[in-house]
């Protein structure tokens, strides 16, 4: 997934009520100035939002939305995260798309947010004639709680996520139908090389993701490279279950 516009480098000042940051950015001119960015994740972040740590954001392209910018990357360390959980889709359709997740692949159709189960919608799904219709529910994970600043450990979630055990819920009633159901955890950080759950913090999500493994869901993991002018799937993480 490539940005389609210049990322703009600036300084975050805080983050607050969830959804909002103060940042400071360069103008063309040298000058600085303090924004209000939209910040596009509703978790914990933790580790994440650490004042005066260089961060990037995108201008918006609507030029009548009220939060001219939006937060989509911060620098920990020498590594960029991503911190944008709408993005995850996007950046697994490219990934399957080309081939670069290995068991997501051999399907011609692909299609994104279709309604399916309890009010729900899938993030992928996936069908090929003469096989089983894949269902493919895609999590952002950022959250890094080690201090090994190259490779450490990935965990999900961040926050608690009941919307998340019903997604895994609905995911093994699917595999009750005869069909395919995926958990694909996209980390938009490559400063992992495996990948667990953060049971501490959401013990229901894991209770439930263990039932839904128990029912036949499948679970892989991918880390992203990411920078200011793309992030891009590159690696498979070992999952800790």
């Amino acid at each position: 997934m490539d940005f389609p516009d210049p990322l703009i480098r600036g300084r975050l000042r805080q983050r607050y009520k969830r959804f909002l940051a103060d940042i400071a950015i360069e103008n063309p001119d040298g000058s600085v100035r303090e924004i209000t960015a939209h910040c596009p994740n509703p978790g914990a972040m933790t580790g994440l939002a650490t004042p005066e740590s260089e961060v990037w954001v995108s201008p918006a392209r609507n030029p009548n939305r009220k939060l001219k910018f939006t937060w989509e990357l911060i620098r920990v360390g020498e590594h960029m995260v991503g911190i944008n959980t709408s993005h995850p889709n996007a950046i697994a359709d490219e990934a399957i798309s080309a081939g670069k997740i290995p068991e997501l692949d051999g399907y011609t159709s692909l299609r994104r947010e279709v309604r399916y189960g309890e009010n729900s919608r899938i993030d992928i799904l996936l069908a090929e004639t003469n096989r089983p219709p894949c269902y493919v529910e895609i999590k952002n994970v950022h959250l890094k709680r080690d201090d090994d600043l190259d490779h450490g450990i990935a965990e999900f979630p961040d926050s608690v996520t009941t919307r998340g055990a019903k997604h895994l819920r609905e995911l093994g009633n699917m595999v009750g139908t005869g069909a395919r159901a995926v958990m694909l955890y996209v980390v938009q950080r490559n400063d992992c090389d495996q990948f667990r759950f953060a049971e501490d913090i959401d013990p229901k999500y894991v209770a439930e993701f263990r039932e839904a493994r128990r029912l036949g869901v499948e679970a892989i993991c991918y880390a992203c490279d990411v920078s200011a002018e793309s992030i891009h799937i590159v690696s498979q993480l070992p999952i800790d279950a």
